[in-house]
């Protein structure tokens, strides 16, 4: 085996893979893309950091490429889309970091508190300003955690001894895993009203981009702190700037900015911000504990073909993966739609395969693939078939399986039922030839669409006109309509729209859901965005 190592890794990674027999490892950091190219030509194994982009390019340079690992928990530097039509396993170390960051974040809150590096300039400079630095005590305070992943569970486990109030927000998170922290959950807003000092722990997407801007500024506590050891992207930060202009916010830490390194330094420099080089996840162990696991991530896939921490493969025989392969990305589908009608605190998952496929070898693979269409919108780290169960077990979800021989109008299909603290989600699909994914059901009702890209769906009364204002409203902002499908139930109507949405401005079609709400027979809409 040759496997090269293209950023820094610890001593300790290098060594795991080189304590192999017959193993070759190429340790160079700081090539350039030509030398990397050419030196990857008869590699098994590519291992980096973030310093180097793996793109499509660089994977055809490779062709003897089976592995790439990214020393870290975001794969935003490999085109994981181009590894997978390649063949190659993408894998990561996710959670390997956790305790670094949440410990970060405790010690920005406490900085704010008592103005630590302020002080410490002052007395640098040779200014002995004792009154001036008036501190306030953590105990008594309530902290706001945006989200209680891994990392958010971490810094309520850590507040907790400060004697600080724990709320949080985190609509997908088990209200048994909260009251486990001693954690109390409610919306961004009643967080943001009530908490003394919020840190940010919740992924960049196109939902959560500028979560904090001028409107919820205007929601929080006066005199608020806030630290963000996240994703630049969660915050606006001109909006941030007349928050503390105003004094809605009293101080902000910052480890992450939406350009990084800052192309406008001011924020950075106001003197109620600390700020830091994103350096959350910057510690020896952690730097030590990414090395190892990702080294013995690959090891063992090469060694042995076991998969772990895989971001874009199942650990299943290839033969099994050829013919299932077209169904676990219906049920990846069909979770991700789930999933996206409305923000809900998930309780279970349940899967049911009917027809053909309950005597397919190996089916109980869609039941993690539905976990991983379910998660990823709310993950900030890579979720895949591989660990999706885990991950939904972290977050209390529970997964139920079930197998039905009762026939149905299609030779197979997969039913995925979400049950949620506000009511129950049925959906079901099937895969048409050749190899085409298909909504067939939605909340018990047969309507037929194509499953994939931009959708709509609405509930509405079954009454003359509805369509007919749909289309209205929809033309009005200029959203194309690749296709319309109508079921009818007795409880009412669904109809699911397929738009293009690279014609339409994401805002735009936002603007239009709100109107399309506004409709007196619309009872519900939702858009759904699924890969293709």
């Amino acid at each position: 085996m040759r496997i090269v190592v293209a950023d820094d890794l610890p001593a300790s990674a290098l060594e795991l893979i080189r304590a192999e027999p017959g193993w070759v490892v190429d340790a160079r950091p700081g090539r350039t893309p030509a030398a990397l190219a050419a030196d990857l030509a008869d590699a098994d194994g590519l291992l980096v950091r973030s310093a180097t982009t793996v793109d499509a390019r660089l994977m055809d340079a490779a062709p003897k490429l089976r592995v790439i690992a990214r020393a870290g928990t975001g794969v935003d530097n490999v085109d994981v889309a181009a590894a997978s039509e390649r063949g190659i396993l993408v894998v990561n170390a996710p959670g390997a970091n956790s305790i670094s960051v949440a410990e970060h974040a405790c010690a920005l809150m406490l900085g704010l508190a008592r103005s630590v590096p302020a002080a410490d300039r002052a007395m640098k400079e040779g200014r002995w300003e004792k009154k001036r630095f008036l501190g306030t005590e953590l105990r008594g305070k309530t902290l706001g955690i945006a989200g209680l992943g891994r990392i958010g569970q971490e810094v309520a486990l850590r507040a907790r001894p400060f004697g600080m109030r724990l709320v949080a927000h985190d609509p997908y998170i088990s209200k048994e895993i909260a009251a486990g922290l001693g954690v109390e959950l409610m919306s961004i807003d009643d967080v943001c009203a009530r908490a003394d000092y919020i840190t940010l722990h919740v992924p960049s997407t196109p939902e959560t981009r500028h979560l904090f801007n001028d409107a919820r500024f205007s929601r929080c506590k006066p005199g608020i702190r806030l630290i963000n050891t996240a994703r630049g992207e969660l915050i606006d930060e001109a909006a941030l700037r007349r928050a503390i202009d105003k004094g809605v916010v009293a101080a902000a830490a910052l480890d992450v900015f939406e350009t990084e390194p800052p192309a406008d330094w001011s924020l950075a420099q106001l003197p109620q911000v600390i700020a830091t080089p994103h350096i959350a996840a910057s510690t020896e162990e952690a730097q030590e504990l990414v090395g190892i696991e990702t080294a013995a991530t690959v090891r063992d896939f090469l060694r042995d073909g076991m998969v772990r921490n895989a971001v874009n493969f199942p650990s299943i025989p290839h033969d099994e993966l050829q013919q299932l392969q077209p169904w676990i990305r219906l049920a990846d589908q069909l979770g991700a739609l789930a999933a996206q009608m409305g923000a809900a605190r998930i309780e279970e998952l349940g899967v049911r395969y009917y027809g053909a496929l309950v005597d397919v070898r190996g089916v109980d693979v869609l039941a993690a693939s539905a976990a991983a269409g379910v998660l990823r919108p709310i993950l900030s780290s890579g979720v895949s078939i591989v660990n999706a169960r885990a991950v939904a077990r972290q977050r209390g979800i529970e997964i139920v399986e079930s197998r039905s021989s009762r026939p149905r109008h299609f030779t197979s299909l997969v039913s995925i039922k979400l049950r949620t603290d506000s009511g129950d989600r049925w959906v079901e699909g099937t895969v048409f030839e050749p190899n085409s994914p298909r909504l067939v059901s939605v909340r018990s009702v047969d309507v037929e669409a194509p499953l994939g890209g931009t959708m709509l769906l609405i509930s509405n009364d079954d009454q003359p006109g509805v369509i007919g204002e749909v289309g209205t409203i929809l033309g009005r902002h200029n959203v194309n309509i690749a296709s319309f499908a109508l079921g009818r139930g007795e409880k009412g109507a669904i109809g699911v729209v397929n738009v293009d949405e690279d014609l339409t401005a994401p805002e735009t079609l936002d603007r239009a859901v709100d109107e399309l709400r506004r409709v007196p027979a619309i009872r519900e809409a939702w858009v759904v965005r699924l890969s293709n």
